[in-house]
């Protein structure tokens, strides 16, 4: 831990928030995300024994609890809520133009679609959802949403595919992030959804995007009123 020589509330934030990762793991279990393995999947350039030191301090600092196998947040924790969204906020106005090529991972990004999928809104037991990413480090994907809960298979679940959503990697990526409208995506081709018209209506409901897209959203509706460019 990093210790800087000021007494000050922030200068203690620092010491507590500052390691590289840390913010970022605390989004992670501010969304739900409590388990080792899930938190890792969402952060793979984050070394599994890195993940743990960090966990491991948060603990001693008061932000989590591990118990039965997850790391569960505190009050702490979730005190910082406002502070991880009002970053994600800043950062949508200040911060967030096209994706790089370096912060686009297929598997990542899947992992995020698996989580931010309402299962119910679909109405059927069990709905398989093929995610064809041509450009991505896999090209195939499947959602298997059974029973409230969704997995993802890097390999053919072996059901009927009931619907196919195919995209380059980076507009998908700005769709999830809110950057780039579903529906406009579909219009113009970027985005070909087809399969079963029942559940491709239910498509859009059933996405609940990223947790920052509102924030996305509002700043992009924002600068559209202003006329500044996007970057």
């Amino acid at each position: 831990m990093a210790r800087y020589g000021q007494y000050c509330p922030i200068t203690r934030s620092l010491e507590v928030l500052g390691d590289r990762w840390t913010l970022l793991i605390i989004r992670d279990l501010l969304v739900g995300v409590t388990r080792f393995n899930e938190l890792a999947r969402g952060l793979p350039r984050l070394s599994r024994g890195l993940l743990s030191k960090r966990l491991d301090q948060l603990e001693r600092d008061g932000l989590v609890v591990h118990r039965d196998g997850e790391y569960v947040p505190t009050e702490a924790c979730e005190g910082l809520r406002p502070v991880v969204f009002g970053l994600a906020e800043w950062g949508a106005q200040w911060a967030f133009g096209e994706p790089r090529a370096d912060e686009l991972d297929s598997t990542v990004l899947m992992w995020w679609m698996r989580g931010g999928i309402d299962a119910a809104a679909f109405g059927r037991p069990r709905v398989v959802i093929n995610v064809l990413v041509p450009d991505g480090q896999r090209v195939r994907y499947w959602l298997v949403t059974e029973h409230h809960d969704v997995s993802l298979c890097f390999t053919d679940p072996g059901f009927d595919v009931d619907v196919v959503i195919e995209s380059s990697l980076s507009v998908l990526y700005q769709v999830w992030e809110g950057r780039v409208p579903l529906a406009a995506a579909r219009r113009d081709g970027r985005v070909r959804v087809s399969g079963d018209r029942a559940l491709v209506r239910a498509l859009p409901s059933a996405l609940r995007f990223s947790p920052v897209a509102p924030y996305v959203r509002r700043a992009d509706r924002a600068r559209r009123t202003v006329g500044t460019p996007v970057s």
